[in-house]
């Protein structure tokens, strides 16, 4: 499905006014800056101007004067050049800046004639030239600032950083908050993409070498859990790249621009999903929609200006004509205007409010505070309507508001507050506040008390937390592959993984006369010869097969003739061509579905049929056991539940049945399963108290539903949607972890869920993506898993030419310790003490169970607690009281120091040596 096609913002078409309603007077600068230098709020319009060495911030207001005309003031910021400058989100009269000088202040800018003397706060990182500098999307008064290496976090009420962060190997070049503000990405030269989980941990928590050149990139959070970039390619043509952060090993999708090197400048609108790009110096302005389906970045338009572009600012939602239906507005700031680009989607104009186009937007109330956020709170701003008669009247005039109180003053009042009554608060990390000082935001934006009450109430927007949603799949190293894989099958049954393996071998359908298969020794990997090799001969097509668990060298293949035959494959591989079975199974009246051994019963087989009918085989007897009843259409999948005593089935009719083969021929519970008609599997989960089922809806998307086995025909308890493609998602479920793995052959992505018990039942983890689609993925067991890497899965991957082994690890910091957190006992599941007959008659049995701890490593409960080591100062420093004295002393020291060491430790930039292009590492 091409959601493009639908979109109701196709056909948006950007609209350039007349030279009139353009900003003039403007004399931009052509300073080079990794910052923006437009930045707009609601109410006004500050840029980065070509007057008094840098360090001026021009001003600009939305409204017109009385004279039709926009007035433009000036303010004397900064000593040195301004790099970046930020509107706060929550307040549109407060306004950051950062600077060459090394400080950042925030202003209170009240109007176009109105000069501002002084800010209301500065801020000194010390960490030399600052560059970038961005408010946080939902706490309020938290900003994040850059040097050339390092992001530093400040709580604008504080005199010190929060967190300093990771520096990185090169220069910085840019960063980007997550919408939900629990993340930050970052781009260097050095090529690599990294992500931060602050409050987390001050090092990188992903990184990916997503930038093929190391010119100028810019990175940027769209929707959910993806975020852009834009560089350039090894060619050196314009890129965007659209990543998901939780499978970085590759990007979702990349569209090139043209040869231009003017720098990308990405905006996104995320009530709409549009994408505006523009380069530096080009004269042109791209507009993409960002897509959860591919294509993943669909053109909505091609914009050409009249004058090159110098930077683009993205208008606050609630500053738009809604009446007009214009659903985004873009600021062009060019050498000497500023030129406002309105984009409308064409619908009929009037009085009507056109509310598919407008959903509730971002208000301006902040979350929390930047001491909530600090300490551990995730909380969503509250949304609010764009309707004219809806929307908050302060969102667009200033006229009405009272004078705000400085933020210094409430800065001060934040400091007055005594050691004993921080550290009875409910947080050491910030002091509490009344909802008149929050953030250090404008009265005119705070929330009154009963919306602060509210906004506590918000669920997080990031839910509960799983410690395997860092999860990271990565293909083995090449001398573990299998290689020169020829005439493999790849149209084998839905019902069918494609290929299968034990612990020792691997099988493989070929696409040869009489159902051949192909066995491969994961132990003896290389290159295959170009000669014919031994095969099994099953003479007719295989429609399913499956390794015997208590026995890796015999395997079942069902087939097309109605009938399973059963091989035994000698210790270390074929030899030779197998061409008669160890006994072949017949019963079944038409073609067979699927295949699957009992997991405590040795010898004990399920298959299904289009005869509509499920049958035990006794492989001892060679004999039909038991027929099971009651389908309607064609099985999908069937599953035995981790005991053994029950067996679940979901079938095309939309109908999840468990059957008790013991006890009746019928099912003993029946329920609803998926809707669409494409095809679903099912496995049981926690101990079999749940079934998991994938399939797709009635719009044809991939689900995962819920299903509680005490009451499967109450239906699905908790459902998430994966997405759109036409195969099965095939899911994997290791019981240890309760983590499911889900792919469907043809597919480049792995999806991995944390299955919860209760609500919301799924936490969706990192995915692993391939270059290339694989044609099946078969998961080995777990005693082959390296625990001293925290590897919790190990799986082998066939392509279309190789099998290559994928080890799937939970990042970890104290990996000499044994993570049993993740690692509890497993089952012995390839021992068995009992046979068909003894289940048949009634009996059962349970898998013992063996740690996989190494002898020479401690558990990570037991490790000694240490202290962890920090970059920045703790808390307790930040909050304790200094006196003016004390300051001064230490400044003058810290002046002292860096002027006595300045012949001993060189600035880095005197130090910098150029390099030959040809030098940089691809």
């Amino acid at each position: 499905m091409n959601r493009f096609k639908t979109s109701k913002f196709k056909n948006t078409t950007p609209k350039i006014p007349k030279k009139d309603c353009w900003i003039g007077g403007v004399r931009a600068g052509s300073n080079n800056v990794q910052g923006n230098l437009i930045k707009s709020s609601c109410n006004f319009v500050a840029f980065n101007p070509e007057h008094g060495g840098g360090g001026m911030v021009g001003l600009a207001s939305h409204e017109a004067a009385a004279d039709g005309k926009w007035p433009v003031t000036y303010m004397s910021c900064h000593a040195d050049q301004v790099t970046d400058l930020d509107f706060s989100s929550f307040d549109n009269e407060l306004l950051a800046t950062c600077s060459a000088d090394e400080t950042v202040k925030l202003w209170r800018v009240c109007g176009v004639e109105e000069q501002v003397a002084e800010p209301e706060v500065t801020l000194n990182p010390g960490e030399g030239r600052l560059e970038l500098v961005l408010f946080h999307p939902s706490a309020g008064g938290l900003l994040a600032v850059s040097s050339s290496r390092a992001v530093q976090i400040w709580d604008i009420t504080r005199d010190s950083a929060l967190a300093v962060l990771e520096q990185h190997p090169d220069h910085l070049q840019s960063f980007s908050w997550k919408q939900d503000g629990s993340l930050l990405a970052t781009s260097c030269k050095d090529k690599k993409l990294r992500i931060f989980d602050p409050r987390a941990q001050l090092t990188t928590v992903q990184s990916v070498s997503g930038l093929q050149n190391n010119r100028d990139s810019r990175v940027l959070w769209v929707r959910d859990d993806c975020f852009l970039s834009t560089g350039f390619n090894q060619v050196r043509q314009q890129e965007v790249r659209l990543w998901d952060s939780r499978k970085l090993s590759s990007s979702l999708s990349s569209v090139s621009l043209g040869t231009s090197t003017g720098i990308l400048m990405p905006l996104f609108d995320q009530d709409s999903g549009l994408l505006v790009v523009a380069g530096k110096g080009d004269s042109v302005i791209d507009c993409y929609e960002v897509s959860s389906v591919e294509p993943f970045l669909p053109q909505v338009s091609h914009c050409l200006t009249e004058s090159s572009n110098r930077s683009v600012a993205l208008v606050p939602k609630l500053a738009l004509d809604v009446g007009s239906c214009e659903v985004m507005r873009v600021l062009q700031l060019t050498e000497n205007f500023i030129v406002p680009i309105s984009y409308h989607v064409p619908r009929k104009a009037g009085q009507d409010f056109h509310a598919d186009l407008y959903p509730d937007t971002m208000g301006q109330t902040a979350a929390m505070t930047a001491g909530e956020w600090w300490g551990g709170e995730n909380k969503q701003v509250e949304k609010v309507s764009l309707h004219p008669d809806k929307r908050p009247k302060s969102s667009t005039k200033t006229a009405s508001r009272q004078p705000a109180p400085p933020l210094a003053e409430q800065k001060s009042k934040e400091k007055s507050v005594s050691s004993s009554e921080l550290s009875s608060g409910s947080s050491s990390m910030a002091p509490s506040r009344s909802p008149s000082s929050t953030s250090g935001l404008s009265s005119s934006c705070l929330p009154s008390p009963s919306s602060t009450a509210s906004s506590r109430q918000l669920q997080s927007m990031l839910g509960p937390s799983s410690k395997f949603r860092h999860i990271q799949g990565n293909v083995q190293h090449r001398d573990t592959h299998i290689t020169n894989l020829r005439g493999i099958n790849l149209t084998t049954p839905g019902e069918c993984d494609g290929f299968c393996s034990s612990s020792r071998h691997v099988a493989v359908p070929l696409a040869i006369a009489g159902g051949q298969i192909a066995v491969f020794e994961p132990s003896q990997p290389g290159k295959l010869p170009d000669t014919a090799l031994p095969t099994i001969q099953n003479s007719v097509s295989v429609a399913d097969f499956c390794w015997d668990p208590f026995n890796p060298h015999r395997l079942a293949v069902a087939g097309d003739d109605a009938k399973i035959r059963m091989w035994l494959v000698p210790e270390g591989g074929l030899t030779e061509t197998l061409t008669e079975p160890e006994c072949v199974l017949q019963g079944h009246t038409e073609k067979i579905y699927s295949i699957k051994f009992h997991p405590h019963a040795s010898g004990l087989l399920a298959s299904s049929s289009y005869d509509l009918t499920v049958r035990l085989w006794d492989l001892q007897s060679e004999k039909e056991v038991k027929k099971l009843k009651g389908h309607e259409d064609q099985i999908f999948g069937m599953a035995w539940s981790p005991d053994g005593k029950l067996l679940a089935t979901v079938c095309k009719d939309g109908k999840v049945r468990v059957y008790d083969p013991r006890k009746s021929d019928q099912p003993i519970q029946e329920g609803p399963g998926p809707e669409g008609h494409r095809g679903a599997r099912i496995v049981w989960v926690f101990e079999g108290k749940y079934l998991l089922v994938s399939g797709f809806d009635s719009r044809s998307e991939r689900q995962l539903y819920l299903i509680s086995a005490e009451a499967v025909c109450a239906g699905p308890v908790g459902n998430v949607s994966a997405d759109v493609s036409p195969s099965t998602l095939i899911p994997f479920y290791d019981p240890d972890t309760s983590v499911v793995f889900l792919t469907g052959k043809g597919d480049t992505r792995v999806f991995s869920y944390d299955i919860v018990p209760e609500e919301p039942y799924f936490l969706e983890c990192s995915s692993f993506n391939s270059s290339e689609p694989h044609k099946g993925f078969s998961f080995l067991p777990k005693t082959l898993c390296d625990v001293r890497d925290v590897e919790v899965a190990r799986a082998l991957r066939l392509s279309k030419t190789s099998i290559e082994p994928v080890a799937f690890r939970v990042p970890r910091v104290r990996k000499e310790f044994f993570q049993d957190d993740v690692f509890p006992e497993t089952a012995i599941w390839w021992e068995t003490s009992l046979s068909a007959a003894s289940w048949l008659s009634g009996s059962n049995s349970q898998h013992r169970k063996i740690s996989l701890q190494p002898k020479d490593m401690t558990p990570v409960s037991e490790a000694p607690k240490e202290a962890p080591v920090r970059k920045y100062l703790p808390s307790s420093v930040y909050l304790e009281e200094k006196t003016d004295e004390q300051k001064k002393d230490e400044l003058l020291s810290a002046m002292v120091a860096k002027l006595g060491n300045l012949d001993e430790n060189p600035l880095p930039q005197e130090s910098f040596e150029g390099v030959d292009e040809d030098e940089w590492d691809d």
